[in-house]
C-alpha cells in the first residue's frame, strides 16, 4: 500500500510511530465509514457558534446571496472592529475542511483593516449557513489510479469597490479535492479572457508544485494533468504562439503557462460553465447550484450524521 510505503520511507529519516487510523487532531475529526473518510470540524463549529452568540440562529442554504452585494461598504465603520476580526479569523480555520466557505470568507477578509457596519450582516449570514451545515465535511476516498486535474474560473470585475476580478481553482487527485483557492486578483483585468488566463496561470503554478511534492513522495501520476477552463479565449491562448495587441499586457503569465503546455507538462481544455466546479469560489450562487457544486467538490454529510449518531 502507498500509505505503508510512505511510512516506511519516513521511518528511515525520522523517528516515527504508527498511531493507526486518524480520529481527532487539532479540532478536525476523521469519521471512517466503509473505507471512506470524512474530515469534519463539527466540534469547532459548535464552539464558534457559541462564541458568536448564534447557537440558536435560523439556518440558511448558502453563505452569500446571489441577488445582492455581500454588504454595503458605504455604511459607518466599526468603533471597535475587534469582534469582527476575531470571528472572521476563526472562520478561516474552517477552510481546512470546508471549501464551500472559501468565497464568502475571502470576501469578508478583504475588509479586515477597516470593516464597515454593513459587513456584520454578511458575517452573520455565513454563521447562519454554517449552523445549517453543521454535519458536513470533506470526503476522502481511495483512488486506484492517481490522476491530477484542476478547474479554474474567474468572475470578471466581480468587486464593485475596486473593479478587480475574483479568481478561484480546485485541484483534484483522483476523486479527492486536494487544494482550492478563492482570491481577488492583484490587478484590474481589461477583459474576461485576461481574468481567466490569470486564474489559469495561478492554478498551473499550484499543480506544478503538487507534481513536485508527489514525485518526492514517490507517487508517479498516470497521465498529464489537465486544467479545465470555461473561457474559450483563455483556452486558445495557451496553445497559440502568436502574440497580438490584446495579449501583450499578460506576457509574463502567458510565457509561464504557454511553456508548460508546449512542453507537455500540462494540458488546458475547455469545459462548459455548467460543469465548471470552480464557480463556487468566484461568485455567490443560487441554493440549488451551490448545493450541486458543493457535493461535486466532495463536501458531504458525515457518515455518523447519515446513520443518526448525532
Amino acid at each position: 500500500m502507498i500509505q505503508q510505503t510512505v511510512l516506511e520511507q519516513l521511518s528511515t529519516v525520522f523517528r516515527i510511530r504508527d498511531l493507526g487510523k486518524p480520529r481527532f487532531f487539532l479540532g478536525i475529526e476523521a469519521v471512517d465509514a466503509a473505507g471512506t473518510i470524512v474530515l469534519s470540524q463539527k466540534r469547532y463549529i459548535t464552539e464558534l457558534l457559541r462564541r458568536a452568540g448564534m447557537e440558536s440562529c435560523k439556518p440558511l442554504a448558502t453563505p452569500a446571496s446571489p441577488s445582492t452585494q455581500a454588504a454595503s461598504h458605504d455604511s459607518d465603520a466599526f468603533e471597535d472592529p475587534t469582534p469582527y476580526r476575531q470571528l472572521v479569523g476563526s472562520l478561516m480555520y474552517l477552510l481546512i475542511t470546508r471549501p464551500d466557505l472559501a468565497y464568502s470568507v475571502n470576501r469578508l477578509c478583504q475588509f479586515m483593516h477597516n470593516p464597515a457596519q454593513g459587513y456584520w450582516g454578511a458575517l452573520k449570514r455565513v454563521f447562519r449557513y454554517v449552523k445549517g451545515s453543521l454535519d458536513i465535511g470533506l470526503r476522502i476516498t481511495p483512488s486506484v489510479v492517481p490522476v491530477l486535474h484542476a478547474f479554474s474560473d474567474s468572475d470578471w470585475v466581480g468587486c464593485s469597490v475596486d473593479q478587480k476580478s475574483t479568481g478561484g481553482y480546485a485541484v483534484f487527485l483522483g476523486p479527492n479535492l486536494l487544494s482550492w483557492v478563492s482570491r481577488k486578483q492583484r490587478t484590474v483585468a481589461r477583459s474576461s479572457t485576461e481574468a481567466e488566463y490569470k486564474a489559469l496561470a495561478n492554478v498551473a503554478a499550484e499543480v506544478t508544485w503538487i507534481q513536485s511534492l508527489l514525485r518526492d513522495l514517490g507517487l508517479l501520476l498516470a497521465a498529464v494533468p489537465v486544467l479545465w477552463c470555461d473561457n474559450l479565449g483563455a483556452t486558445y491562448l495557451c496553445s497559440n504562439p502568436i502574440f497580438h495587441a490584446r495579449t501583450k499586457h499578460v506576457e509574463l503569465d502567458y510565457h509561464f503557462l504557454r511553456d508548460k503546455v508546449s512542453t507537455g507538462a500540462l494540458k488546458v481544455k475547455f469545459v462548459s460553465t455548467h460543469d465548471q466546479l470552480a464557480n463556487i469560489f468566484t461568485k455567490p450562487l443560487s441554493a440549488a447550484r451551490f448545493a450541486e457544486l458543493r457535493h461535486k467538490l466532495g463536501v458531504v454529510p458525515s457518515p455518523r450524521q447519515l446513520e443518526g449518531e448525532y
